[in-house]
């Protein structure tokens, strides 16, 4: 099993699903050929990859925005006026990173 260190670059294989990835929900078709950088390496053998924004098919960037969207709301309506003055442009428009779950087996290394 190859072994993984933060910040590598890496891409999810394309393979069938089996019936134990369903179960497990391990493994989904709409992940392959997805490319990302490692933040996490886990003893279980699975990582946490941190997808670039740019390789989403159109539905989950739609989705991920979405929800992005909903969650600047919920934070502006929980901060004061007076809070959010102190605020930069770049903290009010906040971003976040779209994470996926693999299993070491299901990555392969990628160059920059």
């Amino acid at each position: 099993m190859p072994k993984f260190k933060e910040g590598e670059r890496v891409r999810v294989v394309d393979r069938e699903t089996t019936a134990e990835d369903r179960a497990a929900h391990r493994y989904y078709p709409h992940m392959a050929g997805l490319t990302g950088t490692v933040q996490n390496v886990y003893e279980t053998g699975e990582l946490a990859v941190k997808v670039d924004p740019d390789m989403l098919l159109k539905v989950a960037r739609d989705v991920h925005e979405t929800a992005v969207d909903r969650m600047r709301a919920k934070f502006l309506s929980a901060v004061s006026e007076e809070q959010k003055k102190q605020l930069t442009k770049e903290e009010l428009e906040f971003g976040a990173n779209y994470v996926i779950l693999v299993r070491t087996a299901d990555l392969e290394r990628i160059a920059d």
